[in-house]
């Protein structure tokens, strides 16, 4: 991987009325357009398909790439050769080496943390499952030490799609691991099934052990990891900087991608109520938009998905209008959707960022107040967006 930081700034003017007609239309789009003018720099590139990104103490990054290659990038953008120590990865269609956190006490116990497609031995011979572990960065920057697996998806099946993977941190300490539903009809009813892992999010402790306050402790043949059920297959997760909730964006079936608040013991429907239909067909699933019972999301897109992807609320001071809001990358959608809020409600939203033409896969708030965003490519990028 050669240099490349600032390899190029775009001068953006982001003219962009909100819920573009090939995107669909929520309860949440907004009729007026706003204007922001940004630069976009490539801060590195030449990764290959680029999934997880995280901030290092002195302002460097690890990223990941999925075909299952953990890299250093310094703070001028130089990316590593690959860290050595990643376990195998199982990177058949969506698989592969997903995100990456740094513990909170990094600097004196060098920990990272790291989601992945792992595949099935012995009797699960030709499945996998999403995988959590925990290893020890090297001061060298060359490679893991001291990796173990602190949590496992059960069951794994015969399945290359819809693995979930997103891993953020609570305010208390506690690690919120995203999972999917993997995509197979015979699979997905299990969103609704306690003693499996489809289509749930968990909370662990940093160990792989189960807090004692979780949700689902008590309740007969739930495995008790489990914090909320009903997801589809979540590829975006965010801590809310002020309330310190989780806020989730969810891929829909044709149309019906979500934004939700991910609150303990909550069941969000799917697939008993979803806003998208079947593939192809369009006909309909489960029983409609709404059941009692079951959440209903913040936001949501049809007839057209976006494929919605990592979650970032901006925190930054250049740009003050963009304070407090809401911002996700698209796949299918090739934008950076920018959500406003109000308290907890979605008070409007707009699609950014149109003319790059990129999948954007990952959004993570820089420690230096920038918003950075990777681009899902063979030869993608590390893009940071800063004010004209």
């Amino acid at each position: 991987m050669k240099k490349s930081a600032h390899l190029t700034n775009i001068l953006l003017v982001l003219a962009i009325t909100a819920g573009l007609a090939a995107c669909g239309r929520s309860n949440s789009d907004s009729s007026n357009a706003s204007t922001v003018e940004v630069k976009v720099s490539t801060i590195s590139s030449n990764l290959e398909h680029p999934w997880g990104l995280a901030f290092l103490p002195d302002g460097s990054m690890l990223v990941t790439e999925r075909p299952g290659r953990l890299r250093h990038v310094s703070t001028t953008g130089l990316a590593s050769a690959a860290i050595s120590g990643v376990p195998a990865v199982d990177a058949r269609g969506q698989g592969g080496l997903f995100d990456v956190l740094i513990d909170p006490g990094f600097s004196s116990n060098r920990r990272i943390y790291f989601s992945y497609a792992e595949a099935g031995t012995g009797a699960d011979a030709g499945k996998n499952g999403l995988a959590v572990a925990r290893a020890e960065l090297a001061s060298n920057l060359q490679q893991l030490n001291n990796v173990s697996v602190i949590f496992r998806q059960t069951p794994k099946v015969a399945s290359t799609a819809h693995f979930g993977g997103r891993l953020v941190w609570a305010a208390d300490g506690k690690l919120f691991i995203t999972l999917g539903d993997r995509q197979l009809d015979s699979e997905r009813g299990k969103a609704q099934d306690l003693s499996t892992h489809h289509g749930k999010i968990v909370r662990i402790n940093s160990d792989g052990s189960v807090p004692a306050d979780n949700p689902f402790l008590a309740t007969p043949g739930a495995l008790p990891e489990i914090w909320s059920l009903g997801h589809r297959n979540i590829q975006g997760a965010a801590l809310h900087p002020v309330s310190g909730e989780l806020w989730t964006s969810e891929h829909g079936p044709q149309g019906g991608d979500e934004i939700n608040i991910a609150r303990a013991g909550k069941n969000y429907g799917w697939p008993v109520v979803t806003y998208g239909c079947e593939y192809g067909t369009c006909t309909p699933i489960g029983e409609g938009t709404h059941k009692d019972g079951m959440e209903d999301p913040l936001t949501w897109w049809v007839p057209t998905s976006i494929a919605p992807s990592g979650l970032a609320f901006y925190s930054g001071k250049d740009l003050p209008d963009w304070q407090g809001d809401l911002f996700s990358g698209a796949l299918a959608g090739k934008a950076l959707w920018r959500l406003r809020l109000k308290g907890n409600s979605v008070s409007g939203r707009e699609a950014l960022l149109g003319n790059l033409d990129e999948r954007l896969r990952a959004v993570v708030m820089g420690p230096d107040g920038h918003l950075y965003l990777l681009t899902d490519a063979d030869k993608g990028r590390i893009l940071r967006l800063d004010p004209r």
